[in-house]
């Protein structure tokens, strides 16, 4: 469906001729209605060039029409149920967030949501301008296997206690507020308290792929650090929560490195991944599940091992990969949690099961 006309704004509650003062004065967008199994989501930008939204994961680039010649531009997207997705405005060789949306992911990008796309809890409302906290206890980590330095932050949430590693630290530190949203869990009895390590990674590729250096780092380097930080932290208690490529490297240490970690919240694992597989042209297309699925078939008697996996329910390629491990990792026997999040391959869509998965995995 695609409504033309100054029906384009009306049906989506905008009043005024688009362009004026009055227009702009209550313009809120995006703003969806429903249309079959889905909905129409209407996004307007105000300015003199042309741009285009850029979506994360979920779509290609979808170009802004101008309104006449006003500085009004707009598109209407067709979205499936349930989608939640982080996008930005595109405009030659800038990228910023969306002026008229107040759901911001960091200081370029905002977020869109369908209506019947599920709450999130615990997450606040932060605007692009926004200015996220940050724990106060920084370390310094000068990796001798890793190679570098790069700044660890930590937090203990409710007063601390079992140690939640959480992979790409800097995103869940700038661009998604989840210092805040673990204090908010726990503050409501959802969560026991634990002390939050935020890690970043400095070559993605490299140190999440299944290989020992990272997680031996973590072993002897990292985790001794927090012990001297003088933070209350039980590390006999190691949660490791990953997405992605940080997905598949929390199952490789639960796998290698059982007496290390045995409580993963895995979202959108990379399953696909085997040591050729970023050769292929298509890298999703070969052996389902990848190395994790053939290691979990070497390895019975997980019984130790608390693993909750989530996938977007729009992540079609993704799917079949994730579906094997974990019905693998079940077999194995492992304590297994499945869910699906209302996104694609959108950090957006994982911030609910972040919490619930961490909480789940600590009993």
């Amino acid at each position: 469906m695609r409504l033309v006309g100054e029906d384009a704004f009306v049906a989506f509650g905008l009043s005024g001729a688009p362009g004026t003062d009055e227009f702009w004065a209550t313009a809120r967008t995006p703003a969806s209605i429903p249309d079959g199994d889905g909905w129409v989501t209407l996004f307007l930008r105000r300015g003199s060039k042309a741009a285009s939204i850029g979506f994360e994961s979920w779509s290609e680039p979808v170009p802004l029409r101008r309104w006449g010649d006003t500085d009004c531009w707009y598109a209407q997207v067709r979205m499936p149920a349930r989608l939640r997705v982080t996008y930005q405005f595109l405009v030659g060789d800038e990228a910023y967030a969306d002026p008229l949306n107040p759901v911001g992911a960091g200081g370029d990008r905002s977020i869109a949501a369908t209506p019947d796309a599920p709450a999130q809890p615990h997450w606040p409302v932060v605007g692009a301008d926004g200015v996220l906290p940050l724990p106060r206890t920084r370390l310094r980590w000068s990796s001798e296997r890793l190679g570098g330095r790069r700044t660890v932050r930590v937090h203990p949430a409710g007063g601390g206690g079992p140690v939640v590693l959480l992979l790409d630290g800097d995103d869940w530190l700038y661009l998604h507020p989840a210092m805040t949203a673990f204090d908010w869990a726990v503050a409501s009895g959802e969560m026991p308290p634990v002390t939050l390590v935020f890690l970043p990674a400095k070559d993605r590729a490299a140190e999440f792929a299944c290989r020992p250096e990272l997680w031996e780092a973590v072993r002897d380097e990292l985790l001794p650090l927090v012990a001297e930080s003088g933070v209350p932290a039980d590390r006999d208690r190691l949660v490791v929560a990953g997405q992605s490529l940080g997905g598949l490297s929390a199952m490789y240490a639960a796998l290698e490195y059982p007496e290390l970690v045995s409580r993963v919240a895995c979202q959108s694992g990379s399953f696909w991944w085997t040591h050729a597989a970023m050769d292929l042209a298509d890298p999703l297309g070969g052996p389902v599940g990848g190395a994790i699925a053939a290691r979990l078939r070497e390895r019975p008697g997980l019984s130790g091992l608390r693993v909750a996996f989530d996938v977007g329910e729009h992540e079609r390629r993704m799917l079949p990969h994730c579906e094997l491990v974990e019905t693998l990792a079940e077999q194995a026997g492992a304590a297994v949690r499945v869910s699906r999040s209302a996104s694609e391959h959108d950090r957006a869509g994982w911030r609910h099961a972040l919490l619930r998965d961490v909480a789940w995995t600590l009993g």
